[in-house]
């Protein structure tokens, strides 16, 4: 009897485990969904740009501010978002950055002018922007600590899946059906709206509510969600104050701002560049192009990500950050330099810089999350992914133009000096924040 007994209160103790796990789970297919409809967008237009410059008379400018427009609306909707989750809670952003997915994605069915077309993709820039800075923050601030770089860099390999699932069905597309090229863009509606349906019921995060001083709500949610009692304990270490932009800057935060947004800038600038144009960067070389390289290129990058995800809660943030950005500096300015190598070294250069860029820039989605405290953890996420967009969207704007009347290797040698930068950027600031809580994170950052 007396074992019975023990047998049900042991069942009963295992349920919140189970359910903590399960939530988890269902966290992070939500967040992870919203990355891979992220990297979807952005990577559907480049298969389909020939086609539909050629439908809309597109100049070569007009294309490329076609191509660059959500990008260009990240940089509005990144700080945006953030400010409006750092005040007003993550989950109504969550839902309703979301809802605009859903309803730019349908524009685009009936997108008939240039204009029309940036107006649509600066909307659905804005949302991706909004994803961002509310997603990270909102995974952070739910993971265990001890799989917290794990969790996060998971949705980097939703992102690069993404983004090589719109390339391979854009040229597939394109290519096999009679589909017009606002339909292959609008492809992305059904995944917008099956996640607008999964996230309803989600709740708040509980940092986010001790902040904003709502104690027992907070002690609750933490109680109900949160793995472990370590991690419940570090919620009610936060500070309850109001963040504000000026923190970005101020003496402890600083140093984190101006690393985290500088780094993310670097990393992705030459990667959107290079992957948003994969056909003709590969053409130019001699290379085929086409479908098998840009797909060659994106599966490279997804394997750099899985890599740096097993390892980076065992090995740690800077050894995966630092060198391999020294490496890829090298990789790039190696293909600029070399005019006369053979097409099949070029490939394996430019999938070599696939694959080490991807490593890196699996720490973009990171160290957001952990050296910004709860109360600037959005805008500072936001306004980092600002800064990186400029580069995105500089490097995607310019690349057609840098090819054409620079020529390829002064253009990749441009790329491998940001790289460079990168580089020596992480070797000064990147912190190691493997293991501890967010509120060590944060708080030791500045001193």
């Amino acid at each position: 009897m007396t074992t019975h007994v023990h047998d049900r209160e042991a069942a009963r103790a295992e349920i919140p485990a189970q359910a903590k796990r399960r939530f988890l789970i269902r966290l992070s297919a939500v967040l992870i969904g919203g990355m891979f409809l992220d990297g979807y967008i952005l990577g559907i237009i480049g298969p389909v740009s020939a086609t539909m410059t050629e439908d809309l008379g597109l100049s070569s400018l007009q294309e490329g501010l076609a191509v660059a427009a959500a990008l260009l609306g990240i940089l509005i909707g990144s700080p945006l978002g953030g400010h409006l989750a750092d005040r007003y809670g993550r989950k109504p952003l969550f839902m309703a950055d979301m809802a605009i997915f859903v309803i730019g994605s349908a524009l685009q069915f009936v997108v008939d002018s240039p204009t029309q077309l940036v107006a649509v993709r600066l909307l659905m820039g804005i949302a991706i922007g909004a994803e961002y800075s509310v997603g990270w923050p909102l995974m952070s601030e739910f993971s265990p600590a001890r799989l917290r770089g794990r969790m996060l860099g998971l949705t980097l390999i939703a992102w690069y899946v993404g983004f090589m699932v719109a390339f391979l069905v854009g040229h597939l597309l394109i290519e096999y059906t009679d589909l017009d090229w606002r339909t292959v863009l609008g492809t992305s509606t059904l995944i917008a709206v099956i996640l607008l349906i999964s996230r309803i019921g989600l709740p708040e995060s509980p940092r986010w509510l001790w902040n904003a001083g709502r104690r027992e709500e907070a002690r609750h949610i933490a109680h109900d969600y949160l793995e472990s009692e370590a991690d419940m304990a570090d919620v009610e270490h936060e500070d309850a104050r109001p963040g504000t932009f000026g923190m970005l800057f101020s003496a402890q935060y600083w140093r984190a701002t101006v690393f985290v947004s500088l780094f993310w800038f670097c990393a992705v600038a030459p990667y959107f560049a290079i992957a948003t144009f994969a056909d003709s960067v590969l053409k130019s070389y001699g290379l085929g192009g086409g479908l098998a390289g840009g797909v060659a290129l994106s599966v490279v990058a997804v394997a750099g990500v899985v890599i740096t995800v097993l390892l980076i809660d065992k090995v740690g943030r800077r050894p995966l950050t630092v060198p391999p950005q020294w490496l890829c500096a090298a990789i790039l300015a190696i293909i600029g330099l070399w005019a006369g190598a053979p097409s099949m070294v070029v490939l394996a250069l430019f999938l070599a810089f696939s694959f080490v860029n991807a490593m890196y820039n699996t720490l973009t989605g990171v160290y957001p999350g952990e050296v910004f405290p709860t109360e600037i953890r959005g805008i500072g996420t936001g306004f980092a992914a600002a800064v990186s967009r400029v580069g995105a969207g500089l490097g995607t704007f310019l690349l057609p133009w840098s090819m054409t009347h620079l020529g390829t290797g002064p253009t990749m040698l441009i790329a491998a000096g940001v790289a460079l930068a990168g580089a020596a950027l992480s070797q000064a600031l990147a912190p190691e924040t493997k293991g501890k809580s967010l509120s060590e994170a944060a708080a030791g950052y500045g001193h």
